[in-house]
């Protein structure tokens, strides 16, 4: 007698070995229908899996995450069998799931057109019509590798050779079609129903740039046609909401060839730069932080002190001189800890906080380069901490406070927390690691905030939190962190004199909040549609004159509030007010003042509100005042 345990405690008994799909059907016709795969124990199978002892079983189905992969994985397969239908000579090569969908990489002598990824999805379709059955077959290594050999596929052949010889693979065949996987599948491809063919781009084989450029196919798919729907209008709305896009249309910023990666600001980009990094300054002053600044360039033995230049170095700028290496700083904690080692440092100094708005450099690949959030040459809201073991969590508790208050004020409401836990590979003891470990998570108990662990990956010299934010759109960010070294400060020598007038080396928090400044302004950017919030504005209001006449008042409404500090552009053009209007709308201004000859005569303006309501007239110092509340309500959410 074989006993399955349902997830709900129940207990089903057969008499001999059976299947997934039949304890699925034991339970039910309706879950029979839905089963996409099984879970035994931790493993997950395909519904004809045999169990053949006593064992813990679930149905998967497409409510389920793992669910939801599986289908992706199969429409990978779908992908491919559809190609090789339409493009015999198209070799298939590897096919994973990625967030949101799949991909699959193929070997061909031309480039697919939008019109061949047209052909390819109906014909997906029509193999999924035929609900054929997706079966598993498993064959020895090197009969595999003949059998991709003998029909010309010479990735997947090459694949099998690289696994140990004696193995046993296994292949999963749809209608005419094989391919090498793993598993588990969907039963049939009938199952695959919510699809859809997104775009081609280049890819190398096995990454490596040096072997033959593939052509890579993306798709999506989901379990539900709304479900698919909403993302697919989100993606219309993160294109219409691209920071590049933006920062173009709003004169903020613009990359160029020669100077890859790196950013040239415009006076409206640097003015919201500017705003964002005076507010966290005094986010700093109030939160005990003392800044400082390093240099941009540091020698070849520091880095070689902190471990950077035997594991980073090819992402590292390099120069020499004088017959000395140079590397300008990709991050800039080695140097805050030569400012720490200027002195003898006491317990009582402790915790010590510094905080640098820190330019770094990084040689990332140019294929991965992306408007601002992706670059070489970016400034950090960095911060490092050097305090004590017991230090650890009440510093954590509050920085987590900081970070809430100051994402609120951006207009962030929701956070997601992890914790990265130690991986296998690390420096420090066990002890040392679980009071580290422990301090975070109580830190983020403390806080009342829902959390994730993510085992295993914690850096090598410490365990971390990352904190991502969820944009107006569903998008998720991840931005702040917060990481314990135990590594750097021993390395780069760091001690404090303890209570016990002995040496110890302080542990090191590594923080962030907004993280890459050029980064955060992509993300705020495409957050607010490029209508960012008036204290944030890089011009928060425009002075409109309707006609010559009054061009005088319009000049002295401009410069008052020039004078009360706010951010105020004037048009005094010969031109109708309407199409004054519409331009300055487009650049999504919070406030546009209208003036015209009854506005002159009662010493008022006209409001307009971004996005069109008209507040009629008031006076300049009750407008003043409005703009006054509503920029420090921003700053003080």
């Amino acid at each position: 007698m074989i006993n399955i345990t349902l997830p709900d405690g129940s207990v089903r008994s057969f008499e001999k070995p059976v299947s997934v799909s039949d304890i699925a059907a034991s339970i039910g016709p309706g879950l029979l229908k839905a089963a996409l795969a099984g879970r035994v124990e931790s493993q997950l199978v395909d519904t004809s899996f045999v169990v053949d002892r006593d064992a813990k079983v679930a149905i998967v189905t497409d409510r389920d995450p793992d669910g939801v992969d599986l289908l992706r994985h199969s429409m990978a397969h779908l992908l491919a069998y559809a190609v090789k239908s339409l493009f015999p000579d198209a070799q298939v090569t590897i096919g994973p799931v990625i967030e949101n969908g799949f991909y699959y990489d193929f070997s061909y002598k031309r480039p697919f057109t939008p019109e061949d990824l047209i052909a390819i999805e109906k014909k997906m379709a029509e193999l999924a019509k035929k609900d054929l059955p997706v079966v598993r077959e498993v064959l020895p290594r090197d009969k595999a590798v003949e059998y991709f050999k003998s029909i010309g596929e010479h990735y997947k052949a090459e694949i099998i050779a690289s696994i140990p010889a004696g193995e046993d693979v296994s292949l999963y065949k749809e209608g005419d079609f094989i391919d090498l996987c793993r598993g588990p599948h969907v039963p049939s491809t009938g199952r695959l129903k919510v699809f859809k063919l997104m775009k081609v781009a280049g890819a190398y084989w096995r990454g490596d740039s040096k072997n033959e450029m593939l052509q890579r196919i993306y798709g999506t798919a989901w379990a539900k046609k709304d479900e698919q729907d909403a993302y697919l209008h989100m993606l219309e709305e993160a294109e219409k909401r691209d920071h590049r896009r933006l920062g173009t249309q709003l004169d903020l910023f613009h990359v160029q060839e020669e100077a890859p990666g790196m950013i040239f600001w415009h006076p409206k980009g640097w003015a919201v730069w500017q705003e964002i990094e005076q507010y966290m300054r005094k986010v700093y002053r109030d939160n005990g932080y003392a800044e400082v600044r390093c240099p941009q360039i540091l020698d070849r033995s520091l880095w070689e002190k902190s471990g950077h230049w035997e594991n980073y170095k090819e992402n590292m700028f390099t120069t020499s001189s004088e017959n000395r290496d140079y590397a300008i700083k990709p991050m800039n904690c080695p140097g805050h800890v030569q400012i720490f080692n200027k002195g003898l440092r006491s317990y009582r100094d402790l915790p010590l906080r510094y905080g640098e708005f820190g330019s770094c450099h990084r040689n990332e690949p140019s294929g991965a380069l992306h408007g601002i959030m992706r670059i070489r040459g970016f400034t950090q809201d960095d911060g490092h901490i050097f305090c004590t073991d017991d230090q650890i969590q009440p510093e954590v508790a509050k920085f987590i406070a900081i970070l809430q208050r100051v994402y609120a004020n951006f207009g962030f409401k929701e956070i997601l927390y992890k914790l990265s836990t130690r991986p296998p590979k690390r420096v420090g003891s066990d002890a040392v690691w679980d009071r580290a470990e422990a301090a975070l998570s109580h830190a983020l108990n403390a806080a009342g905030v829902p959390w994730a662990e993510l085992k295993g990956e914690g850096a090598f010299y410490g365990p971390k939190i990352e904190f991502s934010l969820k944009d107006s759109i569903g998008r998720v960010w991840q931005c702040g962190t917060i990481q314990v070294d135990f590594s750097m400060p021993e390395r780069l020598g760091a001690e404090y004199v303890a209570e016990d007038n002995t040496r110890k080396v302080p542990v090191m928090l590594h923080r962030a909040i907004v993280g890459s400044m050029e980064r955060f302004i992509g993300i705020l950017l495409e957050n607010y549609a490029g209508a960012l919030p008036a204290w944030l504005a890089p011009v928060q209001v425009a002075v409109l004159n309707i006609s010559e006449g009054q061009a005088e008042y319009s000049a002295e409404v401009t410069e008052s509030l020039r004078r009360e500090g706010f951010r105020v552009e004037s048009d005094l053009r010969n031109e109708k007010i309407t199409y004054k209007i519409r331009e300055h709308s487009m650049q999504k201004l919070p406030y546009l003042l209208v003036i015209g000859d009854k506005e002159k005569a009662a010493n008022k303006v006209a409001v307009r509100v971004r996005g069109g309501e008209d507040l009629g007239q008031m006076s300049l110092g009750d407008f003043t005042e409005r703009l006054r509340q509503e920029a420090l309500a921003g700053r003080t959410a």
